[in-house]
């Protein structure tokens, strides 16, 4: 199987090149087909997601992605979201999971996030700026825009086990979007009877998070919402580099470090490379390699258990590479 392979901007070549050795190590067979984008993509006199990168993820419809710089005060639309926008990436997955020996606030933290990735207040319908200093900007939210990405994590909560889901939104006050929300999800949970249903408002969920994150099972909620719940719940377990993300869609899917490009350590062989290992993880479980996934996630385990070369972002003085051998060695 091929998959378009993005190293990115900053520290993504880098920590790419881990992943590739984890995912050649860890036995995946899978033959890769390197393209560019964001400020590497400008910097070689190209277009930010250049033709021949669409192109590719056309035909091979699964990426592994590493961080991408998106130049800011320039005109330039988000890379990220162009692309989940391009692809319909309607489903970003986000698990959060604290292992032993690492940072982590709190232990047994195993909390999966679902955001829906291309509508609500990121869809950018109506963003303006009046000469009189009003600005305004329309959150969209559609019936069919709700139940997929609901019913995506029902389904995912049903394949992996899960018990529980709760609905976040903040149905009370934003009656139209966060209401229609709600009230789709309130259709769609009698088709899951082996799986518990929980309401809560994101504000209050927030909150139930730093006082007591064993309670969540599966979030599931509007984009905006899922942006900073996602990061919150990163935050239990140590940081985004940590967490791993999945951008979902019909048709294709990318899966990618959620941090960003870290320019200030590029090339100094000291980035964490865990999140896109993490992320390549997620990626075999997609496409049906889920022994050989779990094999990859019990040797990351492993390496940080034993505080084994770890990089400094985790409290050790190793590097990427030496980091990256540790992970190897495992498997």
């Amino acid at each position: 199987m091929k998959i378009t392979v993005i190293p990115g901007d900053g520290i993504g070549p880098s920590i790419v090149d881990a992943a590739l050795k984890v995912l050649e190590k860890a036995g995946a067979g899978l033959e890769y087909e390197t393209a560019v984008a964001g400020r590497s993509a400008l910097d070689e006199g190209k277009d930010l997601i250049p033709r021949e990168t669409i192109e590719s993820i056309e035909r091979n419809r699964i990426v592994l992605k590493g961080p991408l710089t998106t130049p800011i005060g320039e005109g330039f639309t988000s890379v990220n979201v162009t692309l989940r926008k391009m692809f319909d990436l309607y489903a970003n997955l986000r698990p959060a999971r604290s292992f032993p020996g690492t940072l982590s606030r709190y232990e047994g933290v195993d909390i999966i996030t679902i955001r829906e990735n291309t509508q609500g207040m990121y869809s950018g319908v109506g963003q303006h700026v009046s000469e009189e200093g009003e600005a305004t900007a329309v959150s969209v939210v559609t019936r069919e825009g709700c139940r997929r990405v609901l019913k995506f994590a029902y389904e995912t909560a049903r394949k992996k086990g899960r018990k529980k889901v709760t609905v976040v939104n903040k149905a009370n006050i934003l009656k139209s979007t966060s209401g229609l929300f709600l009230k789709t999800s309130r259709e769609i949970a009698p088709e899951y009877p082996d799986i518990e249903t929980a309401e809560m408002l994101v504000d209050n969920c927030c909150m139930q998070l730093v006082m007591d994150p064993g309670q969540f099972d599966v979030i599931v909620t509007t984009n905006l919402f899922g942006d900073i719940i996602s990061d919150l719940c990163a935050g239990l377990v140590g940081g985004l580099g940590l967490t791993p993300g999945a951008n979902i869609g019909n048709d294709a899917a990318i899966f990618e470090a959620v941090h960003g490009s870290a320019p200030d350590i590029a090339g100094k062989n000291i980035a964490n490379p865990s999140s896109l290992i993490l992320a390549s993880a997620l990626m075999l479980d997609h496409i049906g390699m889920g022994e050989r996934a779990g094999n990859i996630r019990s040797a990351l385990e492993d390496v940080l258990s034993t505080k084994d070369r770890l990089t400094p972002d985790l409290g050790g003085k190793g590097t990427t590479g030496g980091f990256t051998d540790a992970v190897l060695e495992r498997l």
